[in-house]
């Protein structure tokens, strides 16, 4: 049987190539390394996965017959973060973690089925998902010695790279909606509480929450979520984030009409979390104008665009 070749999905090979020669070696040493893995962990590496953005993800088979999921990162200091995540999570809202090598970005995981963005469900049926999801998720505890660090914390952070993304991408986006992005940074980090903190994911947006291929324990909602950033933040940070997308639904609808929208979205996900909806909006402002900036930043145009010219209208 010819073995399926190691084929990179091309948002990934570009955000490779935009690291130079860090993501060259990536690239090149690929096959090697699905190789190697194969030869260690007693796995057999099938046809590569679609989606996702900085890593090479395939189908694999373990020793004992078991289906599973073999994901290679590009190398960043995060990875690091995502292992810890999985590993304390036990399966408990998150794809249980197999094996790993956190030198080579390296990480087995249980097999899943398709992602909640790929369904045809509604927005409403996705974010009442999501919210179920996060709950279980937010209970994962803090590794030993995790700590937060204010001059870090995420709102500081994200205000300093929107600064510095729109001034060296030749201003992409209108100044109005940079300081509307900006203001909310600090009121963000001004409201910073470490009492408040949990360990979020991150990133949970639809296509970072695959169903199950069976029921199971940790798995309520019927979903788990997949590739944490794992790092302690304001609970109303992830619920920001899944307010941060639905620029397809925005499409098409006036500044009104598309405020209203949104509006009517944070207030839900403020109902299913308990969290302040100011606080679910200025994190969702906040993360579509960053992550269409950075997006921008690796040169994938297509893909970042609509979350700046959706901040437009609504700013």
């Amino acid at each position: 049987m010819t073995k399926p070749a190691v084929q990179v999905q091309p948002l990934v090979r570009q955000k490779a190539l935009s690291l130079g020669a860090v993501g060259e070696r990536w690239l090149a040493g690929l096959p090697g390394l699905v190789g190697d893995l194969e030869r260690r962990w007693s796995i057999v590496v099938g046809r590569p996965l679609p989606g996702g953005s900085s890593s090479y993800v395939a189908r694999a088979r373990t020793g004992d017959g078991r289906d599973a999921v073999l994901k290679l990162s590009l190398p960043a200091p995060d990875f690091a973060g995502q292992v810890r995540t999985l590993r304390l999570a036990e399966g408990r809202g998150y794809a249980r973690l197999l094996a790993h090598d956190l030198p080579r970005h390296a990480m087995l995981q249980e097999a899943l089925g398709p992602s909640l963005d790929r369904l045809g469900l509604t927005p409403r049926q996705q974010i009442e998902t999501l919210c179920a999801m996060l709950r279980s998720a937010w209970r994962v505890p803090r590794a030993p010695g995790m700590a937060v660090d204010p001059a870090r914390e995420k709102a500081r952070a994200l205000g300093e790279m929107v600064g510095q993304l729109w001034e060296s991408l030749g201003r992409p986006c209108s100044e109005r909606v940079v300081s509307r992005a900006l203001a909310y940074a600090e009121r963000r980090a001004a409201a910073f509480d470490p009492g408040r903190c949990v360990v979020v994911h991150g990133d949970p947006h639809p296509g970072n929450a695959l169903r199950v291929t069976a029921p199971r324990a940790g798995a309520g909602a019927g979903f788990v979520f997949v590739d944490p950033d794992g790092f302690l933040a304001d609970p109303a940070y992830d619920a920001g984030v899944v307010l941060r997308d639905w620029c397809t639904e925005l499409r098409g609808l006036d500044a009104a009409a598309g405020r209203r929208l949104i509006h009517s979205y944070c207030a839900l996900l403020a109902d299913l979390t308990g969290l302040d909806p100011r606080a679910i909006w200025e994190w969702g402002f906040l993360e579509r104008v960053s992550t269409g900036l950075y997006v921008l930043d690796f040169g994938a145009e297509k893909l970042g665009r609509p979350f700046l010219d959706t901040a437009e209208s609504l700013a």
